[in-house]
C-alpha cells in the first residue's frame, strides 16, 4: 500500500493550473527529487503532500498515522527561543540533528541569520523521525562539509525522501526517482537523473514534432474552409467540425516556455592586473577573519572563494573590491574596472516595485550591446511571462527573484563579475544556462559558491578558507583542490580522509603496531569495496520494488561501515604519524 496518493489533483491561483487533475502514488522508501522550472508549483506541490495546503480538485490518501518532516524553502514565522528548544523532541535526537547542520544547542534562534534559522529548521524536520522527509532547497545556506553531513545522514534515513534542489551533486546521491512538474502534469521517470535527462530530452524532442506536424494540419484545414463560395457550399461539415475541435486543442495546449536566452553586456577591457593582495590582514574586534593574504587576481581569472558559513568569504570579496581597508598590508585595485554584482541577499532588487520596473527602472526598454530591447521581450529571455513581468516583486518564487536579479545584472556593462551564491533557488536548466554564459565571458569572475558542480564548470582557480583566518590558493575547481587535500594525508594506493587533530604521537612502532599498520590498507580496501557495493545495490531503483525487508538491513550494514571505516581511517593515521617520526 503506497504511504501517499494523489488522485485527479488540482490546484490554481487563479492563473493557468499549477496541477492539472495529476496522479501520484509514492511508496515506502522512495527516493524522489521533484524538478521543475521556477515559478511551476514544486513548493506548491510539496506543501499538498505535507498536508498544509488543500487542492481545488481530486484527493489526497495518506496512510494512517504518518508522519512527515517538512524544510520549507522560506521562513514565514518569528521562530524564538533555544535552538535545542526550536527543533523540540527527545534531547539526544536534538543534539544530533542540530551537529548535523552546525548550530549551537544553546543558539538563539532569534538572533541567528536567515541562513542560520533555516538550519534550525532542517534540524527540526530531521529530528522527528518521520515517515516522509520533504526537504524544499535543502542544501541552500549550507557550506559544503555540512552538505556532505546532511549527505551522509540521508543516505542512513531509513523513511521515504521527497526533495526539491538546484545541487545536482546532492540530486545524484540521493535520487532514485524523478518527478517533473511540466505545465501542470507530473512526469515519473523511475530512474537516476543522468538518465533523466537523456530520456527527458529525447520526449521533449518527439513532443515537439508531434505539435509541428498538429500544427502542419491545422493550417491546412484552416486554408480549407477559407476556400471560395462554391467550395464552402459542399464542403464536409464533419471536417469543420473536425477543425473547431482543433482549433480548441490548440488553443488549450500550453506550450514549453522554451529556453532562457541570456546575454550578457561586456564593457571595455580592463588593464591586465584586477586586484593584488599583499599581506592582508581583516577582522572585526579581537578577531582576525582574514590573515596574512597575499593573492594576484589578473584579467580573465574565474576564482572561486570556497570556505565554512561565517569564514568570512563575503568580506574577502569586499576586501577584493576595495570597499573594505584591511587592518595591514595593502590591496591595489587595476584599471578600468567595471563591475556587476549579484549578492547573496538579492538587496539589489525593489520589493516595491513590479518586476518589470526592477529591471528598466520604470522605462520600457533596456540598451544590449547598444541595441534597444523592449523590457517586456528582454524579461521573456528570462522566461517571464508579459503577466508575469508586469507582476509585484512579492509574487515571485525564490528561485524566480534570482533570475530577476540576472536578468537586472546582464544589460548593465561589466569586466568584472563578483557573484555571493548566485546558484540558490535557480532551477537546473536555467543553472546550466548560466554556467554557458560564463564559460563565454571575457572577462574576470570572482564566485563564492558552495554549489560543487557549478564551482567546477566555472572556475580556474579556488580560494579556500582552512581556518584561524587563512586562505590557501589551488589550481582548478572544488574536486581538485578536494584531491590535494586528500592527497596530502593519505597513502598512495587506498582511498583515505584527512583525521582530526591527534595528541602528539609516541616515536617509535612496537612490533604489534608495525603488523597493524601493515594491514590496514588492505581491510580499509575491503570495507571501502563493501561500501561502495551497498550504495550501489541501494540505487537500484528494482531492489526497492523485490528487495521487502532487505532494504532495511542494507541501510544499517551501510550504516554501520561508516564508523568502522573512519575508525581504521584515523588508527592508520596515528600509526603512520608514529612510523614517519621514528
Amino acid at each position: 500500500m503506497p504511504q501517499l496518493t494523489l488522485k485527479n489533483v488540482t490546484l490554481a491561483f487563479g492563473g493557468p493550473p499549477v496541477l492539472d487533475g495529476v496522479d501520484l502514488r509514492i511508496e515506502r522508501g522512495d527516493r524522489i527529487c521533484l524538478l521543475g522550472r521556477n515559478g511551476e508549483g514544486k513548493t506548491s506541490l510539496l506543501r499538498l503532500l505535507a498536508g498544509h495546503e488543500s487542492p481545488d480538485q481530486g484527493e489526497i490518501i495518506r496512510e494512517s498515522g504518518l508522519r512527515i518532516g517538512v524544510l520549507p524553502q522560506e521562513l514565514h514565522a518569528t521562530l524564538e527561543g533555544t535552538a535545542i528548544e526550536v527543533v523540540g523532541g527527545s534531547t539526544h535526537e536534538a543534539e544530533r540533528a542540530l551537529t548535523l547542520v552546525g548550530i549551537a544547542p544553546d543558539a538563539d534562534v532569534a538572533t541567528l541569520s536567515t541562513g542560520r534559522r533555516r538550519r534550525v529548521l532542517l534540524a527540526r524536520a530531521v529530528a522527528a523521525d518521520p515517515d516522509i522527509l520533504l526537504l524544499d532547497e535543502p542544501t541552500n545556506h549550507l557550506d559544503i562539509p555540512a552538505i556532505r553531513r546532511l549527505e551522509d545522514f540521508l543516505r542512513r534515513f531509513h523513511g521515504t525522501l521527497i526533495f526539491v534542489t538546484h545541487d545536482r551533486d546532492f540530486l545524484r546521491t540521493q535520487a532514485r526517482r524523478i518527478v517533473e512538474l511540466d505545465r501542470g502534469r507530473l512526469r515519473d521517470w523511475s530512474c537516476d537523473y543522468d538518465t533523466f535527462l537523456r530520456r527527458r530530452d529525447d520526449d521533449l524532442a518527439a513532443e515537439s514534432k508531434r505539435n509541428a506536424e498538429f500544427d502542419r494540419r491545422l493550417a491546412e484545414e484552416e486554408v480549407w474552409v477559407r476556400q471560395g463560395v462554391r467550395e464552402r457550399r459542399t464542403r464536409n461539415e464533419g471536417r469543420v467540425r473536425r477543425l473547431l475541435a482543433m482549433r480548441q486543442e490548440r488553443h488549450a495546449r500550453r506550450d514549453s516556455l522554451g529556453t532562457a536566452r541570456m546575454a550578457l553586456q561586456d564593457a571595455e577591457r580592463s588593464g591586465r592586473l584586477v586586484a593584488k593582495a599583499e599581506n592582508v590582514t581583516f577582522g572585526y574586534d579581537d578577531t582576525d577573519v582574514i590573515r596574512d593574504l597575499s593573492c594576484a587576481i589578473l584579467r580573465g581569472d574565474r576564482i572561486g572563494i570556497v570556505g565554512p558559513n561565517g569564514a568570512g568569504k563575503t568580506t574577502l570579496l569586499r576586501l577584493l573590491l576595495g570597499e573594505l581597508a584591511p587592518r595591514s598590508g595593502t590591496i591595489r585595485l587595476g584599471t578600468g574596472l567595471d563591475t556587476a554584482y549579484v549578492d547573496q541577499q538579492r538587496e539589489t532588487l525593489d520589493p516595491t516595485r513590479s518586476v518589470q520596473d526592477n529591471v528598466a527602472d520604470g522605462n520600457d526598454t533596456v540598451t544590449i550591446n547598444g541595441n534597444q530591447i523592449h523590457v517586456l521581450t528582454w524579461l521573456q529571455r528570462f522566461l517571464f511571462t508579459p503577466e508575469r513581468a508586469r507582476s509585484p516583486l512579492a509574487r515571485l518564487s525564490g528561485g524566480e527573484r534570482n533570475r530577476l536579479l540576472l536578468a537586472r545584472l546582464f544589460p548593465r556593462p561589466a569586466n568584472l563579475l563578483v557573484l555571493d551564491e548566485p546558484t540558490n533557488d535557480l532551477d537546473l536548466e536555467t543553472l546550466e544556462l548560466l554556467e554557458e554564459l560564463l564559460a563565454e565571458f571575457a572577462g574576470t569572475i570572482l564566485l563564492v559558491s558552495h554549489d560543487r558542480a557549478f564551482l567546477e564548470n566555472v572556475v580556474t582557480a579556488t580560494l579556500v578558507f582552512t581556518g584561524d583566518g587563512e586562505i590557501v590558493e589551488s589550481a582548478g575547481g572544488w574536486r581538485d583542490w578536494e584531491k590535494l587535500e586528500l592527497a596530502a594525508a593519505s597513502p598512495k594506493k587506498i582511498k583515505t580522509r584527512k583525521a582530526k587533530p591527534r595528541a602528539e604521537p609516541k616515536k617509535k612502532l612496537s612490533f604489534k603496531e608495525a603488523r597493524e599498520l601493515e594491514a590496514l590498507p588492505a581491510e580499509i580496501n575491503t570495507l571501502e569495496t563493501e561500501k561502495s557495493e551497498l550504495e550501489s545495490q541501494l540505487a537500484d531503483p528494482e531492489l526497492y520494488k523485490t528487495g521487502g525487508d532487505q532494504v532495511g538491513t542494507l541501510r544499517d550494514r551501510l550504516a554501520a561501515l561508516e564508523p568502522e571505516l573512519e575508525r581504521l581511517y584515523e588508527r592508520w593515521q596515528e600509526l603512520e604519524s608514529i612510523r614517519e617520526l621514528s
